[in-house]
């Protein structure tokens, strides 16, 4: 567009009249509105006639190649300021709840926890504010589980923490012959065992899963081999690190667990013993779970030793275990019957097993009579979830990194 000496209003009209056909554009957006506000400036606008008005705006129109409608609000910008300016993008933004520093605490929390559910996690952050005083998660302490999913999708979490999966074998479903009825008691555990595999002829640890049904109360352990002789004294030390009377013991139709020597050991302690039944795999559905989520979880798929079972035997009683019963939360099953009249659980509560258990009445007479919930309590409160989850997995770097010592060696 080249700009010469302002045109009078005849000159305009003989440019429409003579020009009628033809269309005339600018070169660029500053230079069209800085044309569009000389033109009207020239022509004193505001004081034309209805008429004149009318040829102004159609030349504006011809010369800059702008709609009739972009022309008028072009002009009534100008009535209105004095100038003609493109407007800035204004995009629609709303504020931002959750900073990047909320986002990072997060990350922190997840890696330690090894990236728990929602509603785990939303726990886990309600805790360490108003049960811990932590003032750092004050914020996070109100968020909504289903926004947690969204704040690990942003850059900031993916950039903190990254996470990647291996890929996980089909579980094989084991069923039960008979399903233990604890009617709201602790004392009534599940038992399995998960093996960490073979390779060039190496027998992998075996790693004992045992879970009570009602509190979800955890006691992991390792074992070099699943024979009688190495099996039974892991078995005691298992039962004794439950705070409770242990009542009945469930198990597959494994033989490490389905043997006279397990038998009799059962019998001397007066503890019921159950195994499986086909047809209901879900009626052992929590340990396998728990085999999946908390073992797998953090000892991995891969093979390790067997030689390492006594070091891996220590971490769990020392850093796993605690953090299991007194700092990670797990989901507590409530079954609602449908229109249909088929039972179906749904998960409201989650708790950490320390806390369901102290829910239960007359919490006394089910704890064993060295312990007292007092002294529990003070276990629990001695650090926050995330700092207990931060030794642990401190621990584990260093039992792992001990595994390739040894291996080298």
């Amino acid at each position: 567009m080249e700009e010469g000496r302002p045109l009078s209003l005849e000159e305009i009209r003989g440019v429409l009249a003579a020009c009628e056909e033809l269309r005339f554009g600018s070169q660029n957006r500053q230079q069209m509105y800085a044309f569009v506000r000389k033109t009207l400036v020239s022509q004193t606008y505001h004081l034309l006639g209805k008429e004149a008005k009318g040829w102004v705006r159609g030349y504006i129109a011809k010369m800059t190649g702008l709609s009739r409608a972009q022309v008028t609000r072009l002009v009534g910008q100008y009535l209105e300021t004095g100038e003609v300016r493109p407007r800035a993008y204004r995009r629609q933004c709303f504020p931002s709840v959750y900073t990047r520093v909320d986002i990072e605490l997060l990350a922190g929390v997840d890696e330690a926890h090894e990236t728990l559910s929602g509603p785990a996690t939303q726990k886990i952050l309600y805790r360490e504010y108003h049960e811990y005083g932590l003032a750092e998660y004050e914020r996070l302490a109100r968020i909504f589980a289903a926004h947690l999913y969204n704040l690990r999708k942003t850059r900031t979490y993916r950039q903190v923490r990254i996470v990647y999966e291996k890929t996980k074998p089909t579980a094989v479903s084991i069923g039960e012959r008979r399903k233990p009825e604890p009617q709201g008691k602790p004392g009534y555990i599940r038992v399995d065992t998960v093996h960490q595999g073979d390779r060039a002829g190496v027998k992998g640890v075996y790693h004992i899963n045992a879970v009570d049904e009602v509190t979800q109360w955890q006691i992991v352990a390792a074992t070099e081999q699943i024979s009688e002789a190495w099996l039974l004294p892991v078995l005691i030390q298992m039962m004794e690190q439950f705070p409770f009377r242990i009542c009945s013991f469930h198990s597959d139709n494994g033989s490490e667990f389905i043997n006279h020597r397990v038998e009799q050991l059962l019998n001397k302690l007066l503890i019921e013993q159950t195994k499986s039944r086909p047809r209901r795999s879900n009626d052992n559905a929590l340990v396998e779970s728990k085999n999946g989520a908390v073992i797998r979880k953090h000892m991995g798929y891969g093979h390790i030793e067997s030689a390492h079972a006594e070091a891996i035997n220590e971490f769990y009683q020392k850093y796993f275990n605690p953090y299991l019963n007194f700092h990670r939360p797990c989901g507590v099953p409530e079954a609602r019957i449908d229109g249909k009249g088929k039972q179906r659980k749904v998960y409201r509560w989650y708790a950490t097993p320390w806390e369901i258990l102290r829910q239960l009445p007359d919490l006394a007479t089910h704890l064993k009579p060295e312990l007292t919930g007092s002294e529990l309590n003070e276990c629990a409160a001695a650090e926050s979830d995330t700092s207990s989850a931060r030794r642990m997995q401190k621990a584990k770097r260093k039992l792992f990194a001990s595994f390739g010592q040894r291996r080298s060696a």
